[in-house]
């Protein structure tokens, strides 16, 4: 086994990168939003509990959209299958209004529901916790749906594609 190198957490670049080595889904996450829908980018998408039946997900306390998403009572989880790597880009730049020019619509309770995902989590929030320099949103799952396919992952600071289940 060769040697292993360790650094404290406070080494937040090595850090950063050592999170990195862990595949996570790439999912995006809408709300209705005071005067127009928004919608952002995310990784940190974890169920919680089947019953009740929990998620959560967080963002930065600088984000921009943070005080939105906080306030927000209902916010709807879109797994990006891993043809949607465009999807993500669009939701993760700040630039412009990622709504514009793509296939959507509003839900019953105006939440965005973005068309092509592999699954969709409809949620009502439940909790907001403080973690670090992030805010942790838990939200009670209402609805769902699921299609199935291959999801759209992120490791080592780049897409991947999930290759299906394994196994027969």
């Amino acid at each position: 086994m060769s040697a292993v190198n360790t650094a404290p957490a406070s080494d937040i670049p090595g850090y950063r990168r050592a999170l990195g080595s862990f595949a996570t889904g790439v999912a995006v996450v809408t709300i209705a939003g005071a005067r127009q829908p928004r919608g952002m980018t995310i990784n940190s998408f974890a169920p919680v509990s089947l019953v009740p039946p929990l998620v959560l997900w967080s963002i930065g306390e600088r984000h921009a959209s943070c005080p939105d998403f906080c306030a927000a009572s209902r916010f709807a989880i879109h797994v990006l299958s891993r043809n949607q790597r465009c999807l993500a880009d669009r939701f993760a730049s700040s630039a412009g209004d990622p709504f514009e020019g793509i296939d959507w619509q509003p839900d019953a309770h105006g939440i965005p529901s973005l068309r092509g995902c592999i699954t969709r989590f409809s949620c009502v929030l439940r909790a907001i916790h403080p973690g670090g320099d992030h805010r942790i949103l838990v939200g009670e799952v209402e609805e769902f749906a699921c299609v199935g396919g291959s999801g759209l992952l992120f490791v080592d600071g780049r897409y991947a594609e999930s290759a299906g289940a394994l196994g027969g």
